[in-house]
Formats: C-alpha cells, sequence, structure tokens
C-alpha cells in the first residue's frame, strides 16, 4: 500500500520521489501542487454544470476533465492500494463495485431531488464520506469530489459555498467520517449548503 507521503519505487512516480509522473514533467512536489491547482481550477471553471447523472462514469469524467492536462491516467480508477495516515482507502481491486454500489443508492435517492435541506445536508454528508472512503483516483480526489458534490448540489436546488469551511477542520469532519463520526462533517455541510 502506498502513502501519497512516502519516497517509494513506484513506477507512477519520478525514481527515487513520491512526485507523480506527470504530462508537465515536473519532478518537485511542490510546484506539480501548484500547477494541479491552477490547472484544476481553471479547467473546473469550463465544466458544464448541467450533469444530471450522478455515477462512476460521470465521477470519471469530471476527473479527466479537471486533470487531463497533468496526467495521462486522468479519469482513470486507479489500480493501486493507497493510504494516508492512519487511513486506508478502499483496496484497489473493489473500487468500481463499490463506487458503483455507492452511486446506485444515490441514483435510487434521485441524486437527493426534492429533499428537503435538513435531509439533504445529512444525506449529502454521508455520500460525501463513503465515497471519500473509496477514493477512487491516485491524485486529484479532492477537487474531483467537490465539483461532483456542487453539481449534484445544483441539480438538487442546492449550492455549496466551500469558502466557509477551512481545510483542516474539513481534513478533521472527513477523518471522523473516516471512524463513523459523522456529526462534525454534516456541521460543516449545515454551514456550506445555500438554497438557490
Amino acid at each position: 500500500m502506498h502513502s501519497k507521503h512516502e519516497i517509494a519505487e513506484d513506477p507512477a512516480c519520478y525514481s527515487g520521489t513520491s512526485t507523480l509522473v506527470n504530462k508537465l514533467g515536473l519532478q518537485d512536489s511542490r510546484t506539480l501542487a501548484e500547477a494541479e491547482a491552477v490547472l484544476s481550477y481553471l479547467r473546473a471553471e469550463s465544466f458544464d454544470t448541467r450533469l444530471q447523472v450522478f455515477d462512476l462514469p460521470a465521477l470519471q469524467a469530471i476527473h479527466h476533465h479537471l486533470f487531463q492536462d497533468l496526467y495521462l491516467w486522468a479519469g482513470e480508477l486507479r489500480s493501486t492500494d493507497l493510504s494516508k495516515g492512519n487511513t486506508r482507502f478502499c483496496a484497489a481491486a473493489y473500487i468500481a463495485t463499490e463506487a458503483n454500489k455507492l452511486l446506485g443508492k444515490l441514483a435510487e435517492e434521485n441524486w437527493l431531488v426534492g429533499v428537503p435541506l435538513s435531509a439533504f445536508v445529512e444525506r449529502l454528508a454521508h455520500y460525501y464520506c463513503e465515497l471519500n472512503v473509496i477514493h477512487p483516483f491516485r491524485e486529484g480526489n479532492g477537487r474531483t469530489q467537490r465539483l461532483f458534490f456542487d453539481l449534484l448540489a445544483i441539480n438538487a436546488g442546492f449550492g455549496l459555498d466551500w469558502a466557509k469551511v477551512e481545510c483542516s477542520e474539513w481534513v478533521e469532519a472527513n477523518i471522523a467520517g473516516y471512524a463513523g463520526d459523522l456529526p462534525p462533517l454534516q456541521a460543516l455541510f449545515e454551514r456550506i449548503v445555500v438554497s438557490v
């Protein structure tokens, strides 16, 4: 299992580094992170907001759109097991099965369309947490999920104001959610969900 913070001989990384091989040839992880932030932001601005089906192919299309300028594997499910700190994400062999199962349940709930605000917040926190644990991509899961859930919220008549959440509290709430404690994540979604 690979941690994104360890230096290992990983064929997806430049030799002797933990920096993912990328189209720009950037071998410094900080420079790559800066390029990711800028390029994915620009791509997010041009994504069609009329998405109405929220399944695994849609999630993969979002990832591909955001990261196509950086990674040859943009939009592809990861093929290696990953962890971050004490968090072990879904084994790579089960990503497609688990993501399809989760997003199938979301479809059964009509992608949360017509759900009252309090229930929307509760279900959104559940689906966000579960998808985060699946962590379908080698890199870029956070940005991909934020855009996916932005579009889900728009489709359901809501908006998400991510600027109302500090990065550190977001990370802590997601760690709590991983451990089965959803109220911190629900509280953050209560803060950022807005009616439109």
